[in-house]
């Protein structure tokens, strides 16, 4: 008996299953439709309206026309820039006489690159020779009343050389620590306007171009002429000259909002930067850049030295502090182009969203 009842159990189990595995098939093949209700209420009619223009004016004008998202975009494309500088100034400096600066002289380093200094002032120590001197007295560390001040072998904290055990008379006012070094010690007397103040006037060729390698389009910024004295004759001016890749020295400056004698005198910091946007459904002729300039920093200096020998084969060197601009170009931007995989992610998205523009439900079949 406990057998059959088993076996009836088994059997009955056996036939539910079937049944709803197959009411779960028969299910996937059923086909369902919503259910709408038209509700007769303005305020829910106007929202849903207002709902609806919203996701559109969003589609149309955020999406389309500001972010234009029915392009593909490059946004790293591959840069080069060249730089050449063009200008000659004459300086009179004590003891140095007069010295012809051209761009050899006065560009560092000479190669062109995106980051240059150009000198606009200066500080020559002439004729300086390795031996003992006085420390300055402008070195905190180099001041001095005995030799006990001066431990042999110390080197001057901020200073120019070794202390030899010796406090020395620098002049009648003051002592210092005897020093081994380069003597006499470098000069600090600045001068009280920029000694290569004609570099307001001289002019800067910057080519830079730029390749999106996603739609293999390369474009610099050279303005397509058939004037061979074009880029002779031009200069840049955001108005009247905005393709033009020749700029005046001082127009940079004082569109970093400094003036150039105050930044010539002590030397500073400028970043060029040149951005490309460019939409590549339009002609490439419409592809241009946009050029901005900023102040880095001020205070910008260092030190060089050229070295030679006098007759009687003593071993000599001019100490020169340079101060300038440095110049730092950095070059970014981005290419946009139609492609049908952004228009359908977009119109996809808005799809959704106009779903989803709809009033509360329960308002909804509150005024049914």
């Amino acid at each position: 008996m406990g057998a059959a009842m088993g076996a009836a159990m088994r059997e009955a189990l056996g036939a539910a299953m079937g049944t709803a595995v197959g009411a779960a098939c028969r299910g996937l093949l059923d086909y369902k439709t919503a259910k709408f209700a038209l509700t007769r209420n303005r305020r829910v009619g106007l929202l849903h309206r207002l709902l609806q223009l919203g996701v559109l004016g969003y589609l149309l004008g955020w999406v389309f026309l500001v972010k234009k998202g029915y392009q593909e975009t490059d946004s790293a494309p591959r840069v080069s820039v060249i730089t050449k500088l063009k200008g000659i100034s004459v300086t009179e400096v004590k003891d140095a006489g007069n010295r012809l600066w051209d761009v050899a002289d006065y560009v560092k380093p000479p190669q062109g690159e995106n980051t240059f200094f150009l000198v606009t002032n200066l500080i020559i120590t002439t004729k300086q020779a390795q031996g003992t001197c006085p420390e300055s007295p402008s070195v905190l560390d180099g001041i001095c009343r005995e030799d006990a001040d001066c431990p042999v072998g110390n080197p001057v904290v901020r200073g120019n050389g070794i202390k030899t055990g010796k406090c020395v008379m620098f002049n009648t006012t003051h002592s210092t620590c005897e020093i081994y070094s380069w003597c006499p010690v470098e000069n600090d007397t600045l001068p009280r306007k920029p000694l290569l103040a004609e570099a307001e006037n001289f002019t800067l060729f910057i080519k830079n171009n730029v390749n999106f390698t996603k739609f293999n389009f390369s474009k610099d910024n050279t303005l397509q002429t058939n004037d061979p004295t074009y880029f002779k004759s031009c200069t840049y001016d955001p108005f009247f000259s905005p393709f033009c890749p020749v700029f005046r020295i001082r127009d940079m400056v004082e569109a970093a909002g400094e003036t150039f004698g105050n930044l010539a005198l002590l030397g500073g910091s400028i970043g060029v930067y040149i951005k490309w946007d460019c939409d590549l459904d339009h002609p490439a002729a419409l592809c241009q850049p946009q050029y901005s300039f900023s102040l880095q920093d001020r205070n910008y200096n260092f030190r060089t030295a050229s070295y030679y020998w006098d007759p009687q084969k003593r071993h000599y060197r001019s100490l020169l502090k340079l101060y300038g601009i440095r110049f730092d170009i950095s070059v970014h931007g981005q290419a946009g182009k139609f492609s049908i995989i952004p228009v359908a992610v977009s119109l996809g998205a808005s799809i959704a969203l106009l779903g989803a523009a709809k009033p509360p439900k329960d308002k909804a079949e509150a005024s049914v």
